[in-house]
């Protein structure tokens, strides 16, 4: 047995207190093996012993809730006549930085393995990314340009592969995320309610089988690894990001769900963050038993390999499946169907032990249930809250509104990402009924007859200067994008992607932010089925942004309600929802025209919003509305310009936008909340008027859409005029043109 020294414990991310308690749960010095396992499942990735006192202020209950945040890999929610849905959003953002194409790949492959290990079966996907500008011919630009284009290759790649559409999302890019970029990837699937799997080792005696591709050395430790700072040091931990097999994956798929039908599965947990080691301790965990493994008797495909490398291995593409005793001879039919590797690898058993041998020898004996659940939780010290300063619009020059249009729709953050979705096969299945680059993506389920709306969402510009309204603002943007769709929102998945959690300013943010998702989410009625913490989010140049996205799912009552965002015909009224708004601080203006992050973001009222939201639904489901897209990013001048050109197509359009300012940017570019867009036939445009007022809801028509080829729009005195067919090019090919 190798001495472990301090030096060891160390570098495992075991502190002095953590290795006592270690040896209190052990009753003895832990063997090096063991110090490994520990070091994996007590990591911020696996345990969230940073924020997991922070998450249980999230709502994770309602009527429609079947299977609650961390009970099991993904929450389950009812959406009617005996159907469900599992969702779920993860991260692999360091991999991805250190391997772009790999880390973004094995992190759909994960997330999609986090679906159907709930019997569900996976319908699309979609994905929330950030990186540094690619702006630029500097090395760092090139660097970051160099991360897109692997990240999005390896998103399609996986995606296109194994037949799951990719089918929305959103892509920001900033300074913060240079050398640290955010591949945050969301899965959805379909199941019946007495489909439910459930990821518990029970029945004593029950075997345990592996099935899936052979263990490696790939993925060695990547839980840990995701779990720390990223260095120059650390970026060359390249064992740590793992290798996926697309192909592989479909035929798992395909045998887990006909293993699951098949009733010969008593539990299923997949071979994730932590390998073996978290799939073996937590269905014991859960299960309240015991599991005893062999090593010698998984399927490998590298020889040499320690019982420290088997188990902490995060090769893809793997399951570990507990089998009802007697069904043995049926589950090998199924798996050699599918043409996998398997092999019956242990048993359940009821001492809640985690027993690992190699042969005779015993390699690992820790109690399941102390090392799966009982790692310690910290509250960290948080810095100070500090009101944002305010925006001081005098010490701002007013732009030329002319040029500040295209300088903010040609940024990358608010361009076109059709470069992007253009490499993802989002009509495999042919659900998607809205394509890629509306507000939110809205899939047809077939076998289900149900409609689904989806949307990711996060301004991490908001969450910089202020975590808790930018996190509420984040879930109000979600369900607006929902509502602008037709659809009413049924729950939401996030992903809390943060900067190391020791320094106070930074869980000053991931205390904010959550408390502003749970506040929002209790208001919007959108229980948080789970998701996915991500810290360490830090280069040698600094912490990221705080961002902490959310996937929320929807669904559209009737097709005849399914809406886009784009206008349809010349002549059509253009209603403004919610009020002009004079808000300018956190605003994209001010970052793409003026480089700055500045003062407040906008304010969020509860009230507003949901009023506006039930009203836009209620005048899609009558009828009388032909687009609605929500106001958001750039402020009302650029949803008039997206709902021009975002189309099959060009449509211009005038319009007049009441002002109280004498400055132009101030109604063109503000980012107040609680807007939207419509438009409406010109003989319905006083019903639709008349229907938001009887509601209460602030609405005036603002304009008309137009065949001519431009964007005019009058407000504080003056007009300006855009062309058309230059906004289209501008906004459409900025990011093609910057990755050519």
């Amino acid at each position: 047995m190798s001495q472990i020294t301090p030096e060891i414990i160390a570098k495992h991310g075991i502190t002095p207190d953590e290795y006592e308690r270690i040896r209190e749960i052990l009753g003895r010095e832990p063997n090096f093996t063991e110090l490994g396992v520990f070091s994996v499942m007590w990591s911020e990735h696996c345990s969230y012993k940073n924020s997991k006192l922070e998450l249980k202020k999230f709502p994770t209950t309602g009527p429609r809730v079947l299977v609650k945040a961390g009970e099991e890999n993904a929450g389950v929610i009812d959406i009617g006549d005996g159907w469900a849905v599992a969702f779920k959003m993860e991260s692999h953002n360091h991999p991805s930085a250190v391997e772009p194409f790999q880390g973004a790949a094995t992190g759909v492959g994960g997330i999609i393995r986090d679906i159907f290990t709930m019997g569900a079966r996976p319908v699309f996907s979609m994905n929330s990314l950030r990186f540094g500008d690619i702006r630029g011919d500097s090395p760092e630009a090139r660097t970051n340009r160099r991360l897109f284009a692997g990240v999005v290759a390896g998103i399609s790649h996986y995606g296109n592969c194994i037949g799951i559409p990719t089918i929305g999302g959103e892509v920001y890019f900033d300074d913060s995320y240079a050398g640290n970029p955010l591949v945050n990837v969301f899965c959805l699937g379909i199941l019946r309610h007495d489909q439910i799997a459930r990821g518990g080792a029970v029945g004593i005696g029950n075997p345990v089988f592996y099935v899936g591709a052979e263990t490696g050395r790939d993925g060695l430790a990547g839980a840990a690894f995701a779990s720390r700072e990223l260095t120059e040091e650390s970026k060359e931990d390249r064992p740590a990001v793992q290798v996926g097999d697309p192909f592989r994956e479909k035929l798992l798929l395909e045998a887990c769900l006909e293993l699951l039908a098949s009733g010969c599965v008593a539990g299923i947990q997949d071979m994730g963050a932590a390998g073996l080691t978290c799939s073996t301790c937590e269905t014991a965990s859960r299960g309240g038993t015991g599991v005893e493994i062999d090593l010698n008797l998984v399927p490998k495909r590298e020889s040499g390999m320690t019982p420290y490398e088997i188990l902490l291995s995060e090769s893809q593409e793997r399951m570990l499946v507990i089998v009802t005793k007697g069904e043995e001879d049926k589950v090998r039919a199924i798996f050699e169907k599918w043409d996998l590797p398997y092999a019956e690898v242990g048993v359940v058993n009821d001492d809640g032990m985690m027993r690992v041998r190699e042969g005779d020898s015993v390699a690992v004996e820790i109690p399941a249930r102390q090392l799966a659940d009982d790692a310690p939780l910290y509250s960290r010290e948080a810095a100070e809250k500090r009101a944002p300063a305010p925006l001081d619009l005098a010490a701002i020059p007013e732009a030329d509104c002319v040029e500040a249009l295209p300088a903010i729709l040609a940024h990358p953050s608010i361009a076109s990402k059709r470069w992007v979705w253009r490499q993802y096969d989002h009509m495999v299945r042919l659900g998607a009924t809205v394509l890629p680059g509306s507000d939110a993506a809205v899939f047809v389920v077939r076998e289900a007859n149900k409609i689904l709306a989806a949307s990711t969402d996060c301004n991490a510009i908001y969450c910089r200067q202020d975590p808790r309204e930018g996190a509420k603002i984040a879930v109000a943007e979600a369900a607006r994008n929902i509502a602008c769709t037709g659809a009413i929102p049924l729950a939401l998945t996030d992903n809390l992607n943060f900067g190391n959690p020791h320094k106070p300013e930074n869980f000053l943010q991931i205390r904010e932010a959550v408390e502003g998702l749970a506040e929002a989410c209790r208001e919007f009625g959108t229980p948080v089925t789970g998701g996915n913490v991500s810290l360490y989010n830090e280069s040698p140049a600094g912490a990221i942004d705080p961002t902490p996205t959310v996937g929320m799912v929807g669904i559209v009552e009737d097709a005849k309600h399914i809406t886009t965002q784009f206008f349809k015909d010349a002549g059509d009224a253009i209603i403004l929802v919610g009020e002009p708004g004079d808000e300018l601080g956190a605003s994209h203006y001010l970052l793409a025209v003026h480089g700055l992050k500045a003062g407040p973001p906008p304010r969020l009222d509860y009230k507003k919003e949901l009023a506006v939201h039930d009203a836009v639904r209620s005048l899609i489901r009558s009828g009388l509305v032909k687009s609605a897209h929500d106001c958001a990013e750039g402020g009302l001048a650029v949803a008039l310009a997206e709902s021009c050109v975002s189309g099959p197509k060009i449509l211009g359009a005038t319009a007049e936008i009441p002002s109280a300012s004498p400055r132009a940017d101030v109604p063109l570019f503000n980012e107040s909340q609680s807007r939207i867009v419509l438009s409406a036939a010109p003989e319905t445009s006083d019903a639709v008027l008349a229907h938001l007022a009887s509601r209460g809801v602030p609405a005036s028509r603002i304009g008309t859409v137009t065949a001519s080829p431009s964007l005019e729009i009058a407000t504080a005195g003056r007009s300006f005029a855009w062309a058309a067919a230059e906004i289209s090019e501008i906004w459409g090919a900025a990011i093609g043109n910057l990755m050519a």
